[in-house]
Parts: structure tokens; C-alpha cells; sequence
């Protein structure tokens, strides 16, 4: 699987969840049915505005699609953020710890 660092995360003025990977692109996440669509000009994933779920779980079905698409996408230090409140920065850095935890393998090959 690859891995690609996460250059911005943030909530766009539709109030969708955006997450832009540093390299890599997912023309074809429609495939996928998870409702995560990629923005080929502003080359990002994005959700739908949320209703039932959070952005915390909007962000973990991103970085799930990503992943069958054979992409593993994490934050980096230099990742931005952009209209994300400081509870909600928390909640997915405390995530991505989690996983990255669970699975260094993925984050060797970054």
C-alpha cells in the first residue's frame, strides 16, 4: 500500500470536510460507495455536509476510502488546517495516533 502525507484538512464554505493529500489522487474514490468524492481541480477528498455523522467520523471515512484505493493517508507535522475548531483538531490527531500506533509499518514507507 502507498502512503501519502496529508498537506490540508479543513471545512470548506458548503461546510464539507476536506481532506488534500500531498501527492496522490483518487479520480476513481466514486468507486468505492462511501460517499467521499474527489475535487480534481482543487485536487482534495471531500464529504458531503455532514447530517448523521461528525467530521471526525467524515474524517475517518476519507482516510477508510483512501485506503481502498490503496493509499494510506496520514497528518504530518506540516499538515494545515483551515476552518477546524481546536476540539475537532484534537479528536483526529488523537485518532491518527491511535492508528498509527496500531499499524508504524504504514508511516516507515512516508
Amino acid at each position: 500500500m502507498e502512503a501519502d502525507s496529508i498537506a490540508e484538512i479543513g471545512i470548506d464554505e458548503s461546510e464539507r470536510l476536506f481532506v488534500t493529500p500531498a501527492s496522490a489522487t483518487f479520480p476513481y474514490i466514486y468507486r468505492e460507495a462511501m460517499e467521499v468524492h474527489w475535487d480534481a481541480v482543487r485536487r482534495r477528498l471531500h464529504s458531503p455536509k455532514p447530517r448523521e455523522w461528525g467530521y471526525l467520523r467524515w474524517f475517518q471515512q476519507i482516510i477508510a476510502a483512501a485506503a481502498e484505493q490503496s493509499c494510506n493517508l496520514h497528518l504530518a507535522s506540516s499538515t494545515a488546517w483551515f476552518n477546524i475548531s481546536a476540539e475537532l483538531k484534537d479528536e483526529i490527531e488523537r485518532w491518527s495516533g491511535s492508528r498509527a500506533a496500531k499499524r508504524p509499518e504504514d508511516h516507515a514507507k512516508a
